[in-house]
């Protein structure tokens, strides 16, 4: 029998320089999606995966992150001061009790694999999951995560989250070639076009077995001294079973304006709050033009 999933990584560190000058003093990842921040999304979909321990690979510039998910008494006693328990409850929600948070600073901006090698003692031999908080992912019935999850066990292997994309955008994506049964053959770091194995990229979701420390130690650093994720699974799949999963979801690349912009309607519209509103104001928007 396979072991559950207990641990997930969380790469925070990064300086996310397309989103300047907003990420200049606060983190990329605390950007709101509506009213709760990229990085929320991200930890709830690993908590409903079964996670309960949470490991964040962070900087000296990422704060924020750590308060986010502490406890604000002097907020809490205000809240219930003024008695509004609702809100008392949201923030209380944040992390549950059986869930814990573990910081490790990465001192150097060394890439993807660098970022998970950090936290190889913390991980020891179990297999865990990766999360990029930049990857926003929607569904209504279970959560990327928690499918991967299940394909785990059901397979004792490895699994990426992969998605088709269109051939002109395989050099944005670590690109997978597979056999019939979803068996990872190959994978390729940002690819050109004419280059690329397939055009089945992989996103901001992993479940990796503890040998993939081994691997990544030993991977050739690249470009600007980047110590590569793809190539670390590259090494990996000679000698351990990885396979693909095609998530059932709706994918919102939130490193880029666009797709946060994206991300920001669509779970407006179906905020409880403020979705009738908002549906009636992009409504009279799209009339006046």
């Amino acid at each position: 029998m396979t072991k559950p999933i207990r641990k997930a990584i969380f790469p925070v560190a990064g300086l996310g320089t397309r989103f300047l000058p907003v990420t200049k003093a606060s983190p990329k990842e605390m950007l709101p999606i509506v009213d709760k921040p990229l990085i929320q999304y991200a930890v709830e979909e690993a908590i409903a995966a079964g996670i309960n321990e949470l490991i964040f690979v962070t900087s000296g510039a990422k704060r924020a992150i750590e308060d986010h998910f502490d406890k604000n008494y002097e907020l809490e006693q205000q809240l219930i001061q003024k008695q509004k328990f609702d809100l008392l409850a949201e923030v209380e929600s944040i992390l549950p009790k059986h869930v814990s948070c573990v910081y490790i600073r990465q001192s150097e901006a060394l890439g993807l694999g660098h970022a998970v090698l950090c936290a190889k003692n913390l991980i020891g031999d179990e297999s865990f999951a990766i999360l990029l908080a930049d990857d926003l992912i929607s569904s209504s019935g279970k959560l990327c995560l928690e499918q991967m999850v299940e394909i785990y066990h059901q397979k004792d292997a490895g699994v990426l989250a992969v998605q088709t994309v269109k051939p002109s955008e395989t050099k944005q994506y670590g690109i997978v070639e597979i056999d019939a049964e979803q068996n990872v053959k190959n994978i390729v770091e940002k690819p050109d076009p004419d280059q690329a194995p397939s055009n089945l990229a992989v996103v901001g979701r992993y479940i990796l077995p503890s040998e993939i420390f081994e691997h990544l130690e030993n991977v050739r650093a690249g470009a600007g001294g980047e110590i590569q994720l793809t190539d670390g699974i590259a090494s990996l799949i000679k000698k351990h079973k990885v396979v693909t999963h095609v998530f059932t979801g709706t994918r919102y690349d939130c490193g880029s304006k666009l797709g946060y912009l994206k991300a920001n309607v669509e779970y407006g519209l179906k905020h409880p709050e403020v979705a009738a509103a908002f549906k009636e104001y992009l409504a009279k928007r799209v009339e006046t033009k």
